[in-house]
C-alpha cells in the first residue's frame, strides 16, 4: 500500500490515524514499566501481602466499560445519521466517564480510610505504586473527557456526516483504549497482589 497517494483529506486521515497510535503505543510502554517495576518491587520485605483492592476500584470497572459501550453506539448512531440517539449516548458517555473518575477518588478514600497512604510514615511501597499507577490512568482519563467533550461540542456543531466522522473515530478509538488499558490494570491489580 502506497502511503503517498490518495487525497488531502485521505493523507491527513492516515497521519492523525497514525499520530494517535504512536501516542497509545507510547503510553502502552509507560505503564509497561510501571507494572513491571511494581512486579519487581513484589519481592521487597516490605511489601504488603494481605492489601485488598477498595470495592469502588471495580464499580469504577463498571463505569468505564459501560461508557465504552455506549461511545461506541454513539458513533454508529452518528455514522447513520441519528443524530438524536447520537447525542443522547455521547451525554451518557460522559456522565459515565465522570463516574469512572468520582469512584476513583472513592477508591482511594477507602485506601486512606483502611490507614495506607500514598507518601509518609503510615505508607507503603504498595500503596504507593497503586496510587501512582491509578492517578496516572486518571490523568488520562481526564484527557480522554476532553477529547469526549470535543466530540460532544463537534456534533453539536454539526461536523460529522456519513462519511465525515475522522475526529469521532479517532475520539472513539482513543476512549476504548483508555477502557481496555483500565481493564488490564484492574487485573493486573486483582492477580498480582
Amino acid at each position: 500500500m502506497d502511503l503517498t497517494r490518495g487525497t488531502f483529506e485521505e493523507k491527513n486521515a492516515r497521519a492523525k490515524k497514525m499520530m494517535l497510535w504512536f501516542g497509545m503505543v507510547s503510553i502502552v510502554m509507560t505503564f509497561a514499566g510501571l507494572t513491571s517495576a511494581y512486579v519487581v518491587s513484589k519481592t521487597r520485605p516490605d511489601w504488603l501481602k494481605d492489601f485488598e483492592l477498595p470495592a469502588a476500584f471495580f464499580a469504577s470497572t463498571a463505569f468505564i466499560l459501560a461508557s465504552s459501550i455506549t461511545f461506541h453506539f454513539a458513533k454508529k448512531a452518528i455514522v447513520r445519521a441519528n443524530r438524536g440517539s447520537g447525542t443522547v449516548l455521547m451525554l451518557v458517555t460522559l456522565v459515565l466517564g465522570v463516574a469512572f473518575i468520582v469512584s476513583q477518588f472513592m477508591g482511594f478514600s477507602q485506601i486512606i480510610e483502611d490507614g495506607y497512604y500514598f507518601t509518609g510514615s503510615q505508607s507503603t511501597i504498595t500503596t504507593s505504586f497503586l496510587y501512582a499507577i491509578t492517578v496516572a490512568h486518571m490523568v488520562h482519563v481526564f484527557a480522554g473527557i476532553i477529547v469526549l467533550l470535543t466530540v460532544i461540542y463537534n456534533h453539536f456543531k454539526e461536523k460529522y456526516k456519513p462519511g465525515q466522522t475522522l475526529g469521532l473515530e479517532l475520539g472513539v478509538t482513543f476512549w476504548h483504549f483508555l477502557d481496555f488499558l483500565w481493564l488490564y490494570l484492574i487485573l493486573f491489580f486483582y492477580f498480582f497482589r
